[in-house]
């Protein structure tokens, strides 16, 4: 067994112990899984939202469903993709509910894209980290052009690195129209970062 999958092993039978404590009556046990999973959770609604305050309000709600509703919790699954798919279903509930905002400014939040966002080291080289910076705006910017669908498939797929069997749950659709859904996805997030990285299109910003 490698190590990734001995470490998913132990999590996974970690969130199954707070889950019994907190149906036990220890609700500090349930504080614990917050702990663990609200800032992956709150990251990835923020890309899937486009707003920081409707993701907060989102995961908060999805917690405290998730506690209301913890005896349905099968233990055969992942606990966070459990408390996930409560979180898309209360997103989608917020996206039908509120009008479209402006997405709030995330110049302030460095969050995991795949690559390295900052280099704090003294010697770094100043235009490496601009490029850097820029490369992750970008990159922000062309998840928020596309549709909501293909959003959130690569949201699940590429950020937070989900099967395709648990995003065919989440969605509760065939793996076919996933894996579908995630292949245009690509191609369509590829053609605006090529057209935003375009000699064309730098020109226009100058």
């Amino acid at each position: 067994m490698t190590e990734d999958r001995q470490n998913l092993v132990f999590v996974k039978t970690d969130d199954l112990r707070l889950v019994e404590a907190t149906l036990a009556g220890n609700t500090e046990a349930f504080g614990e899984l917050v702990d663990r999973y609200q800032d992956r959770l709150f990251s990835a609604l923020v890309h899937m939202l486009g707003s920081i305050h409707d993701a907060r309000d989102v995961a908060q709600e999805a917690f405290l469903s998730a506690f209301e509703k913890l005896d349905t919790f099968r233990k055969e699954a992942s606990f966070y993709s459990w408390l996930f798919r409560i979180a898309y279903n209360a997103a989608i509930t917020n996206r039908r509910k509120l009008k479209r905002r402006a997405a709030t400014s995330l110049e302030g939040k460095q969050d995991s894209l795949g690559f390295e966002i900052a280099d704090d080291h003294p010697d770094a080289n100043p235009d490496h980290k601009m490029e850097s910076e820029e490369r992750v705006r970008q990159v922000r910017m062309a998840l928020e052009q596309l549709t909501c669908d293909y959003r959130d498939v690569i949201v699940m797929k590429e950020i937070e690195g989900m099967r395709y069997e648990e995003i065919a749950t989440i969605l509760n659709c065939p793996i076919g129209t996933v894996r579908s859904r995630i292949h245009r996805a690509r191609n369509d997030l590829r053609d605006i970062l090529t057209r935003s990285l375009s000699p064309e299109s730098e020109a226009s910003t100058t």
